[in-house]
């Protein structure tokens, strides 16, 4: 354990249902908040994760995983089956997705306050359970710093408006955010990811972290933007990238002491040099995860071994 800073993810578990042509389903541990909880304890971070998990083979599953790798796991106690997700690999490794997912989270309480909070997906949208998890945020942000990834499913989004107000409040609510390029042309089509990330920025986060696959990232902050180039590595899958990039980049905040109550005011003078590192263990981190199957995101090792090499 790196250190006692506490990190608590809010989100939904998924069972991923891998489908390949020829070959029999295999079934992964995922969902977006719970591979990020799962990548931070991987490296080494304290991470706790409230979500729900049904009292299935799934459930246990998932449940299992996230304890192996040291992951707190927090329910509401609902008996709800475990959401699933059928992913269906390209020839390319690429993921296209069906779910079977409710949410309901009730709101609950702590054990300890955490000093850090991440949330996205499907939890920050899909009602009733994404009240919650704002409510959460609301009564958690004064203490704590917040990042967020709307990680986009369009099928579950609901109304495409209604959803982008969703999306944006969870924004302003942030001093992190992470997206991707397809996350944006879903939700801004016709805009430019730069352009809707400064937009985003003047609402309240102190950073946006733009993903691009093979084209790396970007960065964009009051001062400019950064970019990195990807990480050359070959595709295995890309299930789980973007959620590596998003556990590797708050590994780094958190080297640099950005997370927490004491990080927020430090997060608004970010430099240069301290983004581009941040988005080299992120981008890192996703090169790890791409190249084995499953999101599989890297141990501390592994990703300082993605380092040396970036």
């Amino acid at each position: 354990m790196l250190d006692t800073l506490d990190l608590l993810v809010i989100g939904e578990c998924v069972a991923d249902i891998v489908r390949l042509p020829g070959a029999a389903d295999q079934v992964h541990p995922g969902g977006s908040p719970a591979n990020v909880a799962y990548g931070l304890a991987r490296l080494g971070r304290r991470a706790t994760l409230l979500t729900q998990l049904g009292p299935d083979d799934n459930g246990r599953l998932i449940r299992d995983h996230l304890a192996a790798a040291g992951v707190e796991v927090r329910t509401d106690g609902a008996n709800a089956p475990t959401p699933l997700a059928a992913v269906t690999l390209d020839d390319a490794g690429q993921a296209a997705y069906t779910f079977e997912i409710t949410w309901t989270l009730a709101p609950g309480t702590l054990e300890r306050q955490p000093h850090h909070v991440h949330i996205g997906s499907v939890a920050a949208v899909m009602e009733p359970g994404a009240a919650s998890v704002l409510a959460g945020v609301e009564a958690l942000r004064a203490s704590a710093t917040v990042s967020y990834d709307p990680n986009v499913r369009p099928a579950l989004m609901g109304d495409h408006a209604e959803a982008v107000r969703r999306v944006e409040r969870c924004v302003a609510l942030s001093d992190v955010v992470k997206a991707s390029d397809e996350d944006l042309a879903w939700l801004c089509p016709g805009e430019a990811a730069e352009q809707v990330a400064e937009r985003w920025l003047a609402t309240g986060p102190a950073v946006v972290l733009l993903t691009r696959g093979g084209d790396g990232a970007l960065a964009v902050l009051p001062g400019g933007q950064v970019t990195v180039d990807a990480l050359r590595t070959e595709v295995v899958d890309t299930v789980g990238a973007g959620d590596a990039f998003m556990s590797g980049a708050l590994h780094a905040l958190a080297l640099h002491g950005l997370l927490g109550p004491d990080g927020r005011q430090r997060l608004r003078a970010l430099d240069r040099g301290t983004v581009t590192d941040v988005l080299r263990h992120a981008v890192a981190s996703a090169a790890v995860t791409v190249a084995r199957a499953g999101a599989n995101p890297p141990d501390g090792t592994e990703l300082e071994a993605a380092l040396a090499r970036s």
